[in-house]
């Protein structure tokens, strides 16, 4: 099959295309012919040197897929070749999904949402559920409380200020002046221009906060907060303030969760969440698209094309 590797650590342009052998699915698990595959900074991150995930061996990136399932292994009932689904396989461990093919375990993925394509659904599973881990499971946002969102034009942030406002939430995210209009649209209640303005002159009781920024952002964040407020960080543990007393911070690194897949794609459903894919490039133009993304400045989802 064809599929685009990793030769070595280091810059966008170890990204090679090269025929490899395709996988065949063991026990509870399924083959997926990827339709579409998702970018994320997680991916240029490993690929750049391991550090985040810790890896020992030069990594097959890629974790995002949306496509068909070719074949079944042994011990999976509720789903069939043929079957449309999207997800986020083995995640923190090596998944490979820049490739025609990829193996995953079956409870990794869900029936894709029929409203999306395949381009659209490759787009949300890792940011969708790292959003929904973070101000769902952790955050446990309320209706009526009042979420900051930090880059609210982002993968993450775009998703997540969706799901903030589906919670009942009041809204607020910080985003560059030209990305306003696309963040009111998702659903914001206020935006913030972080480049003219501290949000922390500007805002106080709230009672989440979304960072993905981390770093000075992440203490920043912490004026903001009411008693009993929670500060959820994306970056890495080191990221997580020492919080006063009465508030919460706390790390969180997505998981693969087919039941959060599943409130993702009801979600989709009701008409309550829409992923952006601004950037769509084929699987050839890996490299492009992790120069793309290591630049900082896209709106919602880079994806790249493989049928």
């Amino acid at each position: 099959m064809r599929a685009v590797v990793v030769e070595r650590w280091g810059g966008p342009e170890t990204l090679v295309e090269r025929d490899v052998e395709r996988p065949e699915p063991g026990l509870n698990e399924v083959l997926v012919r990827v339709h579409a595959v998702g970018v994320n900074p997680v991916d240029w991150k490993t690929r750049a040197s391991g550090a985040l995930i810790g890896w020992g061996a030069v990594p097959a990136v890629g974790w995002d897929v949306s496509g068909t399932v070719e074949a079944v292994g042994p011990g999976v009932g509720h789903l069939r070749p043929g079957d449309e689904v999207f997800g986020m396989p083995l995640f923190p461990r090596q998944a490979g999904g820049y490739a025609e093919y990829v193996v995953s375990p079956a409870r990794h993925l869900a029936p894709k949402p029929a409203s999306l394509t395949h381009v659209e659904a490759a787009a949300l599973p890792l940011a969708g559920l790292t959003a929904w881990q973070a101000l769902v499971d952790a955050a446990d946002v309320r209706p009526g409380e009042r979420v900051l969102v930090h880059a609210a034009a982002g993968g993450v942030g775009h998703l997540a200020v969706q799901i903030a406002r589906a919670r009942g939430a009041y809204v607020v995210g910080t985003a560059s002046a030209a990305k306003h209009a696309l963040v009111r649209e998702l659903g914001a209640d206020e935006v913030i221009d972080y480049r003219e303005v501290r949000f922390e002159d500007v805002l106080q009781d709230v009672d989440v906060v979304l960072d993905g920024i981390g770093g000075e952002t992440a203490e920043r964040s912490l004026k903001v907060l009411r008693p009993g407020g929670r500060l959820i960080t994306l970056p890495g543990p080191d990221d997580v303030p020492a919080a006063p007393e009465g508030v919460r911070a706390a790390w969180v690194l997505v998981e693969p969760d087919h039941l959060g897949l599943r409130e993702l794609a009801a979600l989709v459903e009701r008409g309550e969440l829409r992923p952006v894919a601004d950037t769509v490039l084929p699987l050839a133009e890996a490299a492009k698209a992790h120069a793309i993304g290591e630049e900082g400045r896209t709106t919602g989802k880079i994806v790249l094309t493989v049928v």
